[in-house]
């Protein structure tokens, strides 16, 4: 079990947009739901979205309506296309199972909103 990658993290000005990537192993991208997740400086780390391996997905309240999680199979990727991005969306940004396993965070990718 390796840390998860993930990558397409900057600095967005405000009502910009963002996707960011998350490369899997197979042996767990096909098995199970994915999930992103962030972390807001002096925050706990939250719960963003999931999407299952047949494509169902859920999303925290916060984001709902500008933010969609995607995954391509064949690739063995999920992404996080965020829009309308606002100052209070600045967070550390990752992927892991969902629920998630301690084994697979990474460093994540920052993501900065701001002007």
């Amino acid at each position: 079990q390796v840390p998860l990658v993930e990558s397409g993290g900057g600095l967005v000005q405000p009502g910009g947009s963002l996707r960011l990537s998350c490369a899997a192993p197979r042996s767990i991208f096909s098995i199970y739901v994915m999930g992103w997740y962030r972390q807001a400086p002096g925050k706990q780390r939250e719960w963003v979205a999931y999407i299952t391996n047949g494509g169902s997905t859920d999303y925290a309240d916060s984001v709902k309506g500008r933010f969609t999680v995607s995954r391509d199979n064949a690739e063995n990727t999920v992404y996080l296309q965020m829009n309308s991005l606002k100052p209070e969306d600045t967070a550390v940004y990752y992927c892991n199972q969902y629920p998630p396993l301690s084994t697979y965070w990474g460093q994540g990718t920052q993501v900065t909103v701001s002007s």
